[in-house]
């Protein structure tokens, strides 16, 4: 999702979205020339709503995890889309699912 539609998920501008991804709390990459982010990496009501959407809790210390462990943000996000069978699903799914545990497990495994 380009970074303008993630900012109206999250109910704030743009540039907030680039200070999330300088910070580290959320991982984009370019495609066709595009920066582009996960629409799952926000949880919520989100656009349309009074509430905002926020970033899915345990995202931000799994990508630290991943990225100690010398993962590039391409290699990040299709980690985290991959399926696997122990969690069952993807790492992303169970991480929206409120297992971020298991998934941190798996992260810090998956560097060694």
């Amino acid at each position: 999702m380009p970074l303008p539609d993630i900012a109206e998920q999250l109910g704030v501008i743009v540039t907030r979205v680039h200070q999330l991804i300088r910070d580290r709390t959320v991982i984009a990459v370019r495609s066709d020339g595009v920066v582009k982010m996960p629409a799952e990496f926000i949880t919520g009501p989100g656009a349309g709503s009074d509430r905002p959407g926020e970033v899915v809790k345990g995202l931000t210390g799994t990508i630290t995890l991943l990225t100690d462990a010398g993962y590039t943000d391409e290699e990040i996000i299709d980690w985290l889309f991959r399926p696997d069978e122990t969690l069952p699903g993807t790492p992303m799914q169970a991480l929206r699912d409120n297992r971020g545990t298991e998934v941190k497990r798996r992260a810090q495994a998956s560097g060694f």
